[in-house]
């Protein structure tokens, strides 16, 4: 594993652990270079999975990216990491599950605001203001009405 610091390709495993609920390994990594100490995880990967964008666009599917979009819908939310980690595992899973190398971008919107309403509710209602593409408070006002349950005068 090369060094993020220095490039040096002789780099050691320090420790080795479980994470992501045994979904991943955790490494800790020492480069006998720079003595700089970094983080690696290792995870299965079982298919290259291609995003098709709603242009007809294609692309690789970038766990990281997810994984970004995730985290700014749950800022600032109480929401462990772990179980943050834990959810952007379960989405992955269920993408490379589906037994198609090529996956919609609707799809991924979908099941990322199906696990995200699991979690917290702003958390989905943030992510869902960008999927959706609301453009004014009425968007916004509407899908959060949606989330209300009815009102039921009382009988």
């Amino acid at each position: 594993m090369r060094c993020p610091f220095c490039g040096n390709q002789d780099t050691q495993v320090k420790d080795s652990r479980p994470a992501e609920d045994h979904v991943a390994i955790r490494r800790r990594r020492f480069c006998t270079g720079c003595s700089g100490r970094f983080t690696t995880y290792e995870r299965v990967q079982l298919r290259d999975l291609v995003v098709i964008k709603s242009n007809g666009r294609r692309e690789e599917f970038d766990r990281d990216k997810l994984e970004r979009s995730i985290r700014i819908a749950l800022q600032k939310r109480p929401v462990d990491h772990d179980r943050m980690d834990q959810m952007i595992s379960g989405v992955v899973r269920r993408l490379e599950s589906t037994g198609d190398t090529d996956i919609g971008s609707k799809l991924i919107g979908e099941i990322v605001m199906e696990s995200l309403a699991r979690i917290d509710t702003v958390a989905y209602v943030r992510f869902a203001s960008v999927y959706k593409n609301f453009q004014a408070a009425d968007d916004f006002d509407k899908f959060v009405s949606e989330l209300r349950p009815p009102d039921h005068p009382d009988d």
